[in-house]
């Protein structure tokens, strides 16, 4: 159910962003960094009114475990009030998991993720490809029992990201690869949609690659990330879509979240509501949502 939920969201508000709630330090206004607690509960103060400011404005959020868990216990801690806190604010929540190397790796993430009591619930796995199919696998029945989704990454928007990832392997890139691989293990999870709960999350900022990898997967549900990278762009961004403006949602983080940059320090909360909606108006130039 939890693509086909994204996608209903998409198409009931219009609104094709997906955005990165991870920060640090350097992110929060004045306000903020002047309350008198941990960093890691500043950084969830913050969120947590961004999340009640963009509710019913932007469909999805997305976390990044890595960062949360550099801050300590504490800083897990508050990743698992973050999750809880914008699920029931009514968003698709994806979570990034850190590298997995070993297909034990993958089942404790499995559990930890979206077992009954597991610490840190969502409704989308953000798993790199690049280990292999056996950090992938242990997902699988939760994408076809419990109605999960697992998103493959396949491509980063960073500047270096070509040196390894746009390398030939046959006929293929190696980023290629990587898709191939999810469309294999996302056969037979498909829903109501159309869409497969095993999607790719790739860059948008390689607009050819994208465009590339709509077309050979029409039943893939893509997460279009690099939105806030100088080399990103909507035009670009929406090559994750098909001609019906399904398909795709576009990952973006300090274009919102560190609106408040831009404007007055003490009206934070407006500035990113503000970004978002202008954000999303950019992205409706290129993409139709019907």
């Amino acid at each position: 159910m939890a693509v086909d939920r994204l996608q209903e969201k998409i198409r009931k508000g219009k609104n094709v962003l997906m955005v990165d709630m991870t920060l640090c330090a350097a992110d929060l206004p004045p306000a903020v960094l002047n309350q008198d607690c941990s960093g890691a509960r500043k950084l969830q103060s913050y969120v947590k009114e961004l999340l009640s400011g963009l509710k019913g404005i932007v469909p999805a959020v997305r976390f990044r475990m890595s960062p949360f868990a550099l801050m300590g216990p504490e800083g897990l801690e508050v990743l698992r009030e973050l999750l809880k806190s914008a699920a029931a604010l009514g968003y698709y929540v994806a979570l990034d998991v850190p590298l997995l190397t070993s297909s034990e790796d993958a089942a404790l993430a499995v559990r930890a993720l979206w077992e009954a009591d597991g610490m840190y619930p969502c409704d989308g796995a953000i798993v790199s490809a690049y280990p292999g199919s056996d950090v992938l696998k242990p997902f699988l029945p939760f994408c076809t029992e419990a109605k999960k989704d697992l998103f493959v990454l396949v491509r980063t928007s960073n500047r270096s990201a070509s040196e390894m990832q746009d390398l030939l392997t046959g006929s293929r890139v190696v980023h290629g690869a990587g898709a191939d691989l999810a469309a294999r293990l996302g056969v037979d999870c498909m829903g109501r949609s159309g869409f497969s709960r095993v999607g790719i999350l790739t860059s948008l900022c390689s607009p050819e690659s994208l465009r590339g990898l709509r077309t050979r997967y029409p039943k893939m549900f893509i997460l279009a990330d690099g939105l806030d990278y100088p080399w990103g762009n909507g035009r670009g961004a929406s090559y994750a879509f098909d001609r019906l403006g399904h398909g795709g949602a576009v990952c973006v983080g300090s274009g919102v979240t560190c609106a408040w940059k831009q404007g007055e320090e003490s009206n934070y909360v407006q500035a990113a509501v503000d970004a978002a909606q202008r954000i999303n108006k950019n992205m409706l130039r290129y993409v139709t949502v019907l």
